[in-house]
């Protein structure tokens, strides 16, 4: 099948939604289908105001049409509500041609968490964007409900994978600090919550790896958190591995992709008993929610990294691909 991509989290991005969809063409690839792309890098762009590290494409409606043509793409997919999805979206209906969507960030929170707008309006702009869609596929069965809440009647559930080859147990040397380290790997932003972890009175060491917009002022914030960028796959596989606890802080995520790299990586999680920890732990072994955050940490040293690995083992890529075309709407259908 030839399957056209248009979105707006693509590399450098460093972020989950990036991580899903690179691996997601990859594996779509290997199984033999022909995957275009159409992200930022092929545009004028501007840095995303508050975000600077996503770019926002320009002028991007010539452009778009011209490589959706030139492909002759028999399947469209919009995962992300950006300029280029807005612009994919207008292409499709204008052409009467089907296409799916994907709600991979819960946007509406993150603003109201940056201006403080009602949450009905960013939702509002959230079910034109994903209104005409023949199927929202969603990373999670809350995130489903949530949005059959806010009247979305198109969701459909697409869970998310975990690269079990990148992210496996590995030596704890790497990270050389009085244990045990309680880690977080990921965005460093306001809408993670980080401060309901690095407040913690937790023994030995916390570290954060990751960028983004919120990292300096918590790096002041905090000046007794270790602070660290991870250099590509290998080396953050490494990170994982070094942690004796995962600790996710978020209360808004729709996944929460880092949480299956942990357990892949043998690392138990911690985290609150919300959409997201629920969807990936469910009532799985691996990993300990609670709503005193300290508590699951403390709890979660106790988890073998067995039980954490063999969980994660069971969040396959090819069943998440194989899933994905079943969800896909081509035009000959």
């Amino acid at each position: 099948m030839r399957i056209a991509i248009v979105t707006d989290a693509w590399h450098p991005q460093r972020n989950g939604v990036v991580r899903v969809l690179a691996t997601l063409v990859e594996t779509l690839t290997r199984m033999g289908h022909q995957i275009l792309v159409v992200e930022p890098s092929q545009f004028a762009t501007i840095p995303c105001p508050s975000y600077p590290e996503i770019r926002l494409s320009l002028l991007a409606a010539k452009k778009v049409d011209r490589a959706l043509r030139q492909f002759a793409p028999d399947a469209i997919h919009l995962p992300t509500e950006g300029p280029l999805g807005w612009t994919a979206r207008r292409w499709c209906l204008k052409h009467a041609f089907p296409f799916t969507t994907a709600y991979h960030t819960k946007f509406p929170h993150y603003v109201r968490a940056r201006t403080g707008v009602p949450l009905s309006w960013p939702y509002a702009l959230m079910r034109r964007f994903h209104g005409p869609s023949a199927a929202v596929m969603c990373p999670s069965p809350s995130v489903r409900r949530e949005l059959a809440q806010w009247g979305f009647a198109n969701a459909v559930e697409w869970s998310h994978g975990v690269d079990a080859d990148t992210f496996h147990p590995q030596s704890k040397d790497f990270v050389d600090l009085p244990r045990p380290l309680f880690m977080y790997v990921g965005r460093v932003a306001v809408e993670k919550n980080l401060p309901a972890f690095l407040e913690l009175d937790l023994p030995g060491s916390k570290m954060v790896v990751g960028d983004g917009p919120a990292r300096a002022a918590l790096m002041k914030r905090f000046p007794h958190t270790h602070w660290r960028i991870a250099n590509g796959d290998q080396e953050l596989s490494r990170y994982f591995a070094a942690a004796d606890c995962f600790v996710f802080p978020s209360r808004t995520d729709t996944f929460g992709l880092v949480m299956l790299e942990a357990l892949a990586s043998g690392v138990p999680v911690a985290a609150f008993p919300v959409p997201g920890p629920q969807d990936v732990l469910g009532q799985s072994a691996a990993g300990v929610m609670d709503t005193d955050l300290r508590h699951a940490a403390l709890t979660a040293l106790d988890i073998p990294p067995a039980v954490c690995r063999d969980y994660a083992l069971g969040f396959s890529w090819d069943k998440v691909a194989q899933q994905f075309l079943a969800l896909l709407h081509p035009l000959c259908a």
